[in-house]
């Protein structure tokens, strides 16, 4: 179970009760329909990400991921959905489960028209995780040369089609993330063009996506302190131990830091992309380190023998591939060139 260690998170966060959130967690791990069902449970919880409850959140996520990493990776576009139409004032239907498609490949697009003053989709939208077994999704499509739209968009449409055969991931099985087609698929549009990468909680989801990281590392250092303690005597061990405990410290610094900025509102208009960008570049380069120290010390033993083990280093392995590495660490520095 995840334990909050910084002195940096805000109230929003400390006042989580984690231990209520980890049970519960943990008690919906049968199937993807339970999981998918304890979104309404993390929404009772933990919330959606709005600015006073950043702490909330991002300790909640990562409480999540500390139960299982797909869990968390089912939770957190559900909880930013929710948060996407709470700041365009909409309200979702009382019974359903959100997915984010916001992504683009080359060769697909989806495009949004007007026919008889309704909005309509058709295309192909790429990395759609979850679509088959989604109620909804907020789906970014193209409008006009340049410009592109947020749309809420019901998948039961019988104009909505999903593939998930093409998934062979052994990272995040149960979480299939596809091209999905519209063919004149009705959808209501959320705020006007470019909107979404306008609004400020747009950078503060991606600091969520990080949480569920550091949760997600958080169990593996607790399964090489297991190991030290059988053997207290191994100073090789020892040392990996040490060096993951304080790569899991400044992932979790760098997250409460997040949200204590957020909160006091420090992380509006230019700094928001900048601070988001920090944290994930940070707490990905944390979690790489810990999963390659977690790996050469445990050695092969238990990615042979525990299910979980294994699973949870595939996730990881998988989950923080949407950091991108050595080009966000460059996207960073043209921020720093460009700041004023």
């Amino acid at each position: 179970m995840i334990r909050l260690q910084s002195t940096a998170w805000p109230t929003s966060g400390t006042s989580l009760d984690l231990g209520a959130l980890h049970d519960a967690a943990s008690g919906a791990l049968a199937s993807i329909e339970s999981r998918l069902a304890f979104t309404s449970t993390a929404v009772r919880l933990v919330g959606p990400l709005e600015q006073h409850t950043a702490g909330r959140v991002f300790a909640g996520l990562g409480a999540i991921a500390a139960a299982e990493v797909t869990l968390a990776r089912v939770v957190e576009p559900h909880l930013d959905a929710l948060a996407i139409l709470h700041q365009a004032d909409l309200e979702p239907p009382a019974v359903s489960t959100w997915g984010v498609f916001a992504a683009e490949a080359p060769g697909l697009r989806l495009d949004a028209t007007l026919v008889d003053d309704a909005w309509q989709l058709t295309g192909t939208k790429p990395w759609c995780s979850l679509a088959s077994h989604l109620s909804d999704a907020l789906v970014t499509a193209h409008t006009a040369p340049g410009e592109r739209r947020l749309f809420a968009v019901a998948l039961t449409d019988p104009g909505v089609t999903t593939d998930d055969s093409a998934w062979l991931a052994r990272g995040l099985p149960l979480v299939p993330s596809g091209p999905v087609g519209f063919d004149g698929v009705p959808a209501s549009p959320v705020g006007d063009d470019g909107w979404y990468l306008r609004r400020p909680g747009f950078s503060w989801g991606g600091i969520g996506v990080a949480a569920c990281w550091w949760g997600g590392a958080v169990t593996l250092v607790d399964r090489l302190l297991a190991a030290a303690r059988t053997r207290p005597d191994a100073d090789l061990l020892l040392r990996t131990l040490g060096a993951a405990a304080i790569d899991l410290s400044i992932a979790e610094q760098a997250i409460a830091d997040a949200a204590q900025a957020i909160e006091h509102g420090h992380a509006d208009d230019v700094a928001g992309p900048r601070l988001a960008q920090r944290v994930r570049s940070t707490v990905r380069g944390r979690v790489d380190a810990i999963r390659a120290g977690v790996l050469g010390a445990l050695g092969p033993g238990p990615l042979t023998s525990e299910p979980a083990y294994l699973a949870r280093m595939s996730d990881l392995e998988l989950y923080v591939q949407q950091d991108h590495g050595d080009r966000d660490l460059a996207r960073y520095g043209r921020m720093l060139v460009e700041a004023d």
